[in-house]
């Protein structure tokens, strides 16, 4: 008789009766965990792996969750990045997500037992965020708000843009090529670089639909330049029944110091915007979603487009965003406004612990960025940690993974874009990475 341990490979369904593996059955379910038991089992096969080991082998190899997403610690110093889910929703969103992942009252008046406001929590809670609008809607992101507005505006009819604001917006795609997917006919005008109120003054005729104005928020013209801010535009439409339809793209409900030059929801449409659009999960801090705030004659149009419904957004999407606006400040703000100071002390108290264990590591000043397409000239002062360059690898590999930026022939760990409730698992993450 063979005494070859690989031999005496564990059954499958011996394993998944095992106690301690059947608890994550039930959490992760029958597919993943046979998945891990193949995984296992062939290690054993290949003999390296005691089959005495099978189960704690198994357990190793589970994934915390059913879900492929993992998550990440973000220090790249990029605040709303992008590849990284863009914002981090507050404690008090995802909270409000577990609440309405079952059944909830998303449309049902539970005072009269009939059908109520979809979302009207939510709604109300942006209202109040942005006190220039007479009304809002939500749909799952900033190029769904728009094509909504072209659809339900310009179908069939003009839709006026300067040239120099038919931008790429990530990804391949173009704002002229959405806008014409609608139906909708461009009439560009000015040029690259300037634009004119009598350029648009001059396009406006019987078929226009709509003036549109969009932010190029992920880079600037320099030099010979001019453009027509939303308030001369409004002024010069007043009278003439054509909407002035303004996309912000970040979505700041108001001005913020830190941020000069970036547009806002609230000084948008009190500048004479008939509607604003912008994202949900830039700097307003909260979920994917398109946001459509202004005139309440104009939102209800939307609202009662057929696109609409195609284009509105989930229970748990209303829940966080009514969440983030009303609880505490959401993380990407949180960063915003973090003091350089404490920075450099967080960066020093890291680099000194890694110091401690043997880690070439060193405080530094860094340069983060907000990302997500805002600001593209607006750095903010920042704090990191430099590590060699080979680690940025080994980082990405750990669990939790984390991803930095290398500059210079280091790897830097900007502190900016981590909350300081995450510099522990920083920490131990970076020493479990470095010791391989």
């Amino acid at each position: 008789m063979s005494t070859d341990p690989r031999r005496q490979v564990p059954r499958t369904d011996t394993l998944l009766a095992d106690g301690q593996i059947v608890p994550a059955v039930e959490r992760l379910g029958r597919l993943l965990v046979k998945d891990a038991i193949r995984t296992v089992q062939e290690r054993i096969r290949a003999g390296a792996l005691p089959p005495v080991d099978a189960v704690p082998a198994v357990l190793a190899e589970l994934p915390a969750t059913a879900a492929a997403l993992r998550p990440v610690l973000n220090a790249t110093g990029v605040l709303v990045h992008t590849n990284l889910g863009r914002a981090p929703l507050s404690v008090a969103a995802v909270a409000a997500v577990a609440a309405a992942a079952g059944t909830t009252d998303v449309e049902l008046d539970l005072g009269t037992g009939r059908r109520g406001p979809r979302g009207e929590a939510a709604l109300a809670a942006l209202r109040a965020a942005v006190p220039a609008a007479e009304a809002a809607i939500v749909v799952n992101n900033c190029a769904a708000a728009l094509a909504l507005v072209a659809t339900a505006l310009g179908q069939g009819r003009e839709l006026v843009i300067a040239r120099g604001e038919l931008v790429e917006i990530g990804d391949g795609f173009r704002i002229p090529e959405l806008l014409e997917s609608t139906g909708a006919r461009l009439r560009e005008v000015g040029t690259t670089n300037r634009v004119t109120v009598e350029d648009y003054t001059r396009a406006l005729g019987p078929d226009t639909g709509a003036v549109l104005k969009v932010h190029p928020s992920n880079f600037v013209v320099r030099g010979f330049t001019r453009e027509v801010p939303v308030g001369g535009l409004a002024a010069a439409l007043a009278g003439t029944g054509v909407p002035l339809v303004a996309d912000i793209g970040s979505g700041l409900p108001g001005p913020h110091s830190a941020l000069p030059g970036e547009p806002d929801l609230q000084t948008t449409l009190a500048d004479g915007a008939d509607l604003v659009l912008a994202s949900g999960d830039k700097l307003l801090g909260g979920p994917q979603a398109g946001l459509v705030l202004g005139r309440a004659d104009l939102v209800q149009r939307l609202r009662r487009h057929a696109l609409y419904r195609a284009l509105r957004v989930d229970k748990t999407t209303l829940a966080a965003l009514e969440a983030t606006l009303r609880g505490p400040l959401p993380p990407v703000r949180r960063m915003l406004v973090a003091d350089v100071a404490e920075l450099r002390a967080r960066a020093a108290t890291l680099a000194a612990r890694l110091v401690a264990a043997g880690v070439d590591a060193a405080a530094v000043d860094s340069a983060a960025r907000v990302g997500g397409g805002g600001a593209p000239e607006h750095p903010l002062a920042s704090a990191a940690v430099s590590l060699p360059e080979e680690h940025a690898a080994r980082l990405r590999a750990g669990s939790p993974p984390v991803v930095g930026y290398v500059e210079a022939g280091r790897t830097l760990l900007d502190l900016r874009s981590v909350l300081p409730e995450d510099d522990e698992a920083l920490a131990t993450a970076v020493l479990a990475a470095v010791a391989g």
